[in-house]
């Protein structure tokens, strides 16, 4: 028995096991629950089915966490993706709606040129407040949170702007090689951010910046451009979620838009094994926290969950996941398991005499 374990050791040690098992979890209870859940059909060169769902629908929520993985190795937070969402949307669905041809390549690609400059404006104004006057991340990036919502609505002078724009629509709901051309976009980026922070020095910059910035500082790296740099970012990949959603609808809500994102991007990065704390970044691990949260949300709407109790069951199953892969818990909830019972207390002198026959 204790042979098997130390076998299985390395693979249930690893930070995706205990993720991948919930996941699978997830995938299983709706099989069970709907038995067709498997089931991928290729319709006019097209692949639908529930799984081609969730992964489409959850393309939005892995940018997002991807731009989160790197602020949170910094050692520090974006709450302010949810807005850049929803501004970068609105921007675009605005430039495309006062279009003489809301179908015109050039107009479509005007708009999201537009929408994405906006965008990293934003992303540097985080990273200007956190790396260069020093203000603490949660706070700086919770200023562009409000402020970004209102600039949101403002936008869209408080109303839903609705588009008819076919190749705008193409991000949301098209499709290119059988896939939906959300998902190829989702894994186009995660290839790049993979690439630059895995085949480069940027991925160990970036977490020695979060392990010790100062120590990092007197080493010679440049902390303050790293951490306006992943500010950059996040506010990019936000963007391009802003565009999927929108174009999913076709149509732009700011007030809706990208409405707590940030919170499932939080999750979804802690779910993959990257430390709020900063330091090491998982990015394969994160996007399984993706999935996760959006199998999830699916699961509640698919099993006909009360909405008033959907939030606590996803906070329920969520807590669920943090707890089972934290190595402290499990290793607590084992040593409940196998500590024997302690021994009887040894005889004191004083009961060895009274138990000594007169």
């Amino acid at each position: 028995m204790s042979t098997v374990k130390a076998r299985l050791a390395p693979v249930t040690g690893h930070r995706l096991f205990w993720p991948l098992v919930m996941l699978v979890v997830l995938l299983v209870a709706n099989t069970v629950y709907r038995p067709s859940f498997l089931s991928v059909e290729l319709k006019n060169g097209h692949l639908y089915g529930s799984l081609i769902d969730i992964v489409r629908l959850s393309a939005p929520l892995i940018l997002v966490a991807l731009g989160m993985s790197l602020v949170i190795a910094t050692g520090g937070i974006d709450l302010s993706v949810g807005s850049v969402v929803a501004v970068s949307g609105a921007v675009a669905c605005l430039w495309i709606s006062e279009q003489p041809d809301q179908n015109s390549l050039g107009g479509v690609f005007t708009a999201l040129a537009i929408a994405f400059g906006l965008a990293l404006v934003l992303g540097v104004w985080n990273g200007v407040l956190v790396a260069v006057i020093g203000i603490q991340p949660i706070i700086a990036t919770l200023i562009l949170m409000v402020a970004g919502r209102g600039l949101a609505q403002l936008i869209t002078s408080g109303q839903i702007i609705t588009i008819n724009s076919e190749p705008y629509k193409t991000i949301g709901v098209g499709h290119l090689l059988t896939l939906p051309f959300a998902i190829i976009i989702a894994l186009v980026v995660a290839v790049i951010v993979a690439v630059l922070t895995r085949r480069t020095a940027l991925g160990m910059i970036i977490e020695s910046v979060g392990g010790n910035a100062e120590a990092s500082r007197l080493a010679g790296i440049r902390s303050r451009r790293i951490t306006l740099l992943v500010y950059v970012v996040s506010a990019a990949c936000a963007a391009i979620a802003g565009f999927m959603m929108t174009a999913n609808v076709s149509s732009a809500d700011g007030n809706a838009a990208g409405l707590w994102v940030e919170l499932d991007a939080i999750l979804a990065v802690v779910i993959g094994g990257t430390s709020l704390a900063g330091g090491r970044f998982y990015l394969s691990g994160t996007i399984v926290g993706a999935l996760i949260i959006q199998t999830l949300t699916t699961s509640v709407y698919a099993m006909n969950i009360d909405p008033q109790t959907a939030l606590l069951f996803k906070a329920v199953v969520v807590i669920a996941v943090c707890l089972i892969q934290a190595p402290a818990f499990r290793a607590r909830f084992r040593r409940k398991r196998t500590l024997a019972p302690p021994p009887p207390p040894a005889p004191t002198a004083e009961k060895q005499k009274e138990q000594v026959p007169a």
